[in-house]
């Protein structure tokens, strides 16, 4: 299946900003950051096709993922 990964802030200066990849059917969002090498901890927000979701979320064909690093301030 393909999925259209796009990356944000500092996770985007290391791999890419966007890029469509083909991953087999029941990939999680985790298996997806894992196969990326990006840590657990290095990602604050993820959204699948715009919606907020778990590291479980097992991705469809044709889904956009959007991985964000943790977003601090003060």
């Amino acid at each position: 299946m393909q999925v259209t990964i796009k990356l944000f802030a500092a996770l985007r200066w290391k791999l890419f900003e966007e890029e469509v990849r083909e991953y087999p059917e029941g990939t999680t969002v985790a298996q997806l950051a894992a196969d990326l090498g990006i840590p657990a901890p290095e990602i604050g927000i993820r959204l699948v096709n715009g919606r907020h979701c778990p590291f479980e979320q097992v991705l469809q064909d044709g889904d956009t993922v959007f991985l964000m690093p943790p977003i601090g301030g003060g």
